[in-house]
């Protein structure tokens, strides 16, 4: 935990209210304060980054101060520029009558379940192969439930669809070839498949370039789940509050990533009573955030804990952010 801006990926995640925003706000903060250039990246379709630093943001990386840059993953814009690159990608490799169908089918996957948070997660991707490049930093906030999983599993997913493709082709091709044995006519541009032949291009030249393409895609998740599986690089961070919701939830959560070997550094407690909450309400409350915080102590007693106090006002400004972060750096 105290190497945590050493790495430079940093997943903050947790249930959907305990404070992931304000922690992974706070944490940027603090690391581009040390000098390092920090990229913060919300992934909530409910964005609230914005709100926390009191200023716009969206989905162009936006100056939030010194060394810190701030960006709001929009997943209609991006499932848009997705959609964009795969017509034009297909468009290359088909016969121009087929275009019209292609338009079709792409607009319809448009309004696909799964469109939006399969743009999204390519993107996710993009920024954390390439995050080296241009930050010393990189802190996602995810969604409630986070999209980490997933992104895990992409690889295995992308290689039976990108398998089956190609072996679909092959046997195109040679279907082709024993009509030709046959003497029977066939037409490259027939109707068998969306990815027919051209009259101007060499079916090799063709299948090599839709190899390169689903290669690529399949390489670059293969990348990003080797940098979040790699404990020098990534880490992990859940925050939660001392209910029991949130503590179920953590539960399941470190199962998961374990499962997938994913670093977890520690976790932040957050929103605890101050000790000097006065009053019978309070005094229930703290008895039984007590009895919380006991089980968190016994069920996560192998993860370093960070312990923040609930504020008396809402957080939002650099200055409360600030704050946070001073607090949760002294417990690192």
């Amino acid at each position: 935990m105290h190497r945590l801006f050493d790495r430079r990926i940093v997943f903050v995640g947790g249930k959907g209210g305990v404070g992931k925003t304000t922690t992974a706000g706070a944490l940027a903060l603090m690391a581009a304060d040390t000098g390092r250039t920090t990229l913060l990246v919300s992934t909530d379709p409910a964005h609230s980054l914005g709100d926390v630093f009191d200023m716009p943001i969206g989905n162009e990386e936006t100056a939030l101060g010194p060394n810190l840059t701030g960006l709001e993953i929009d997943p209609e814009a991006e499932a848009e520029s997705h959609i964009a690159s795969v017509k034009m990608s297909m468009k290359s490799l088909v016969a121009p009558r087929m275009y019209q169908e292609i338009d079709r089918q792409l607009e319809l996957a448009r309004h696909s379940p799964g469109t939006m948070e399969a743009a999204l997660l390519e993107r996710m991707a993009d920024l954390m192969v390439d995050a080296k490049r241009r930050f010393d930093l990189l802190i996602f906030d995810t969604a409630p439930s986070g999209h980490t999983i997933r992104l895990l599993a992409l690889p295995e997913l992308m290689a039976a669809w990108s398998d089956g493709m190609l072996g679909y082709r092959d046997r195109s091709r040679k279907l082709g070839e024993l009509l030709d044995l046959f003497g029977k006519q066939h037409s490259k541009e027939d109707e068998f498949g969306m990815i027919g032949g051209s009259m101007e291009e060499p079916d090799e030249s063709r299948d090599g370039r839709i190899q390169e393409i689903l290669l690529k895609r399949r390489r670059k998740f293969h990348k990003a789940r080797e940098l979040l599986t790699d404990q020098e690089v990534t880490a992990f961070l859940l925050v939660l509050n001392a209910e029991r919701l949130p503590i179920l939830e953590s539960k399941k959560t470190l199962d998961l990533l374990a499962k997938f070997s994913v670093p977890v550094a520690g976790m932040i407690v957050n929103r605890l009573l101050p000790p000097d909450a006065e009053g019978e309400f309070l005094r229930e409350r703290r008895l039984q955030e007590n009895e919380y915080r006991d089980e968190i102590d016994q069920t996560f007693e192998h993860l370093h804990r960070v312990y923040i106090e609930l504020l008396p006002h809402d957080v939002h400004g650099v200055a409360t952010l600030r704050k946070i972060g001073e607090v949760i750096v002294r417990q690192l």
